[in-house]
């Protein structure tokens, strides 16, 4: 009976919460703190909604088992950006200002993978259709056409063709998707046994993730760094709580490479200037200011700038899904057409 409880129990803290509910957790609680409302009295306010009751009593509890924030959060299935956000009020206790900063990057997100969805759900419909419709052609018209024209050698001979050519595109399908499945099944497993080194090495050779994941790592950076300096801690004390940190793996892996470069007696901006995954900009930041204050106004501005210019170009990568994919799609029927076509123009020029 008591361990029945403890599963039964247990059992929803299991479950993923819905991004939309996450997102309607923060707002709702930055709200009631922005009202003057303690962290705990929020919590409570927040259990009054049934749909909050679950993650909500799971913080609280957290919370009086003396678990920090970010723990609280993570123990409530939140999303690691969040927890991970919630992991520098450690060190700088602005709970609004992380909270803030953290909706408008969930919500930015949330917002990109529900157009993404709705961009790519008509391409994946028609690739189904297009993928039976290929197997239809090949099982059922083309043998058809086979047994036609094999009175012919030419016609019969380009038959031959037309039957390659749909055997390659069915197979070209079948194995990129196959192939990008399986991709994403090991990823899954692996991610987590590969070091953090390799994985930076496998980043540089992927062309389009590569840019993308540069300028993401670029704006965590001088986020939570700048939040930091706000406390007024030294960049040695910030770098240290960012390398302690274990969502973001990247991150933690430079910072104690920086620690390291200034442990030996050199400048941080020699090694930020030479960091992969890093934008230049940010080493000529550290450059142009000693005093910590503009450090901190700098580096603030530039992961404003940096976030809008990420949340264009993933916005129009996301509107050349569609057009792309239409071309391709409209160039394999092209083809498909000609070879069923083809035998029919030398059959007409026979007679």
């Amino acid at each position: 009976m008591v361990l029945f409880q403890k599963n039964y129990f247990s059992l929803p803290r299991n479950r993923k919460l819905k991004k939309d509910t996450q997102l309607l957790f923060l707002s709702r609680l930055l709200r009631l703190l922005k009202n003057g409302y303690s962290l705990l009295h929020a919590l409570e306010v927040m259990n009054w909604d049934k749909q909050m009751t679950k993650p909500t009593n799971t913080v609280i509890q957290s919370l009086k088992n003396g678990n920090t924030l970010d723990e609280a959060f993570e123990q409530a299935n939140f999303n690691p950006i969040i927890t991970t956000y919630l992991y520098f009020v450690r060190a700088n206790g602005d709970i609004q200002a992380s909270l803030e900063k953290c909706i408008d990057m969930f919500k930015q997100r949330i917002e990109f993978t529900s157009k993404f969805q709705q961009t790519i759900r008509y391409p994946l419909v028609l690739l189904v259709i297009f993928t039976l419709l290929l197997y239809f052609i090949k099982h059922f018209i083309l043998p058809s056409f086979a047994d036609l024209f094999t009175t012919n050698s030419e016609t019969s001979s380009t038959i031959t063709l037309s039957l390659t050519a749909i055997n390659f595109f069915e197979v070209f399908v079948w194995i990129s998707m196959v192939t990008t499945f399986i991709l994403i099944v090991i990823w899954k497993f692996i991610k987590e046994k590969i070091s953090i080194h390799h994985q930076l090495k496998l980043y540089r050779h992927l062309p389009v993730y590569r840019h993308y994941k540069r300028i993401e790592t670029s704006y965590l950076f001088a986020t939570h760094f700048s939040s930091l300096l706000k406390t007024g801690i030294s960049i040695k004390d910030i770098l240290t709580i960012m390398s302690n940190q274990t969502q973001l793996p990247v991150i933690s892996y430079y910072a104690n490479l920086l620690i390291d470069e200034l442990n030996q007696g050199k400048h941080i901006n020699h090694l930020l200037s030479q960091v992969y995954l890093l934008e230049k900009q940010i080493a000529y930041i550290f450059q142009k200011n000693a005093n910590a204050h503009e450090l901190e106004k700098d580096l603030t501005v530039y992961a404003g700038i940096i976030t809008e210019e990420l949340n264009r170009k993933i916005a129009k990568t996301i509107t050349y899904i569609q057009p792309v994919f239409f071309v391709i799609l409209a160039g394999f029927i092209v083809l498909i057409y000609t070879t069923l076509m083809w035998p029919m123009f030398q059959l007409i020029k026979t007679i």
